[in-house]
């Protein structure tokens, strides 16, 4: 086994946990990054797309880290946690593995509380709350967080229009990346704006089922995404999808998606920045899932209209970035990084700007 703590995505995690049962073939990691403000929180990845267990072990780090910062730019009293389990989702023998997995996550006892994420269904949670009680996104009270992950990005993207003075999504051209579930849902949501949708899947299946609910959307491959022109590419899918291979080819004004981890290195937003891209930091967009999810933990149980003030706050949130970043001159996803960190560790950062200044 690799030393995870030298890999370059290792940020001083509290715990990583190597998954692995050979009855039900359950591979995969968790990882606590930090608990601060709470215990860990972060839905569970499952996917057999991992090239190997290294590749793995790198997500669940990056993963986690980002959920930490969600939860601090959110005001939620928790912290970043994520598991990912390396497995075809469609496995008819998945319950096995399912359950062995809720027995893994109850003897961290109450340190890391999870639910959906990429592969895994609400009806996959109900199931491992069979065998334990910390997974999140209860059928009757959060139930499958994407709609609101959708939904806090659609509020993003108009916070961010807004910031460059092109308020309104009418007529506007939009380019999602990705239908799985919050993929669609943005989609719908801009298209009953009145807004262009143009749309990828690399799964065909996914595009044959949008088209049949919207058949005036047009579709690109995967691999001509960048090229097309539009007013905001909106990442859905799983993440890496701006990097040093396809930026010089991002044309976009603005880009805000429902994908974690969707710049390949932080120095990507600086990039952006310096070319006139307003970047919106993933977990910031996305924030609505986490806080639906997390709303069932908090006093007093779940409470809907809780969750959606909590979710509007993000818009005000998204502003004091992006005022910030035009005042300081630094990319929008160091500041939201500095702001998150202030809350968790408690501490303010000094960030420096082109000039050389140190401020923040």
């Amino acid at each position: 086994m690799f030393n995870y703590a030298k890999l370059p995505e290792f940020d001083n995690h509290e715990t990583v946990i190597s998954l692995s049962d050979g009855q039900t073939g359950l591979r995969g990691f968790i990882a606590i990054h930090n608990t601060n403000l709470g215990p860990a929180l972060g839905g569970t990845r499952i996917t057999s797309f991992y090239p190997n267990e290294e590749a793995a072990i790198k997500d669940a780090l990056r993963l986690s880290r980002a959920m930490t910062y969600k939860c601090a730019i959110a005001d939620l009293p928790f912290g970043g946690g994520k598991g990912v389990i390396i497995a075809d989702p469609e496995d008819p023998q998945l319950n096995d593995l399912l359950q062995q997995y809720a027995r893994k996550v109850s003897t961290l006892e109450g340190q890391f509380y999870t639910g959906e994420d990429v592969g895994l269904t609400e009806e996959n949670v109900q199931f491992m709350l069979k065998f334990s009680p910390y997974f999140i996104g209860k059928t009757g009270l959060a139930g499958d967080p994407s709609r609101y992950a959708a939904y806090s990005t659609f509020l993003a993207i108009q916070t961010a229009l807004e910031f460059l003075g092109k308020a309104g999504l009418a007529g506007k051209k939009f380019v999602i990346k990705g239908l799985g579930k919050t993929g669609s849902e943005l989609a719908r949501l801009l298209i009953e704006a009145k807004s262009k949708v143009i749309a990828s899947d690399a799964d065909e299946s996914k595009i044959r089922e949008f088209k049949s609910k919207y058949p005036n959307t047009e579709f690109v491959p995967v691999k001509n995404i960048e090229e097309v022109r539009a007013d905001v590419f909106c990442p859905c899918s799983l993440g890496n999808d701006i990097t040093e291979g396809n930026i010089g080819r991002v044309k976009f004004s603005v880009i805000a998606g429902t994908a974690n981890n969707q710049l390949e290195a932080d120095e990507i937003g600086d990039k952006l920045f310096n070319s006139g891209i307003l970047y919106v930091p993933d977990y910031v967009s996305n924030a609505g899932g986490l806080i639906n999810v997390a709303d069932e933990l908090l006093p007093g149980g779940y409470n809907r209209d809780r969750v959606m003030d909590g979710i509007n706050r993000i818009q005000l949130t998204l502003r004091e970035i992006l005022v910030r970043s035009q005042l300081l001159a630094i990319s929008p996803n160091k500041i939201a990084d500095a702001m998150a960190r202030s809350v968790f560790d408690k501490v303010s950062l000094p960030l420096q700007n082109k000039n050389g200044n140190t401020t923040f």
